[in-house]
């Protein structure tokens, strides 16, 4: 992705690179245990996801979702043709989620449910 972005990865990557969306610090194409996220927020323990129709009901995105929630992170994920057509939308949501509360602490800190 990083060499050859997607329009709607491009364009997504412009509204959250250097902390252009509310100073929040965003990371592209990071490792996360055996997978790598589009867009991750540490601060706020957020990933945003760029999805194409290859994504459509896909098994996979599901298991990697729920470990990942495990994790105490919230996925987003936005339909490319949603951040291509209406990103102002796109970035009010990636907001509101990143200012809402928490999820709760990661396993790894010994602090979950």
């Amino acid at each position: 992705m990083r060499r050859e972005p997607t329009e709607a990865e491009a364009k997504l990557w412009s509204m959250l690179r250097g902390q252009r969306l509310g100073g929040l610090k965003f990371k592209r194409q990071e490792q996360l245990g055996d997978y790598i996220v589009d867009f991750v927020c540490f601060s706020a323990r957020l990933i945003v996801e760029a999805d194409g129709g290859q994504h459509a009901e896909n098994k996979d995105d599901a298991v990697r979702d729920a470990w990942l929630t495990e994790q105490g992170f919230r996925v987003l994920r936005f339909w490319n043709n949603d951040i291509l057509g209406n990103p102002e939308s796109v970035a009010r949501l990636i907001l509101d989620a990143a200012q809402g509360p928490l999820p709760n602490p990661s396993p790894e800190v010994g602090e979950g449910l």
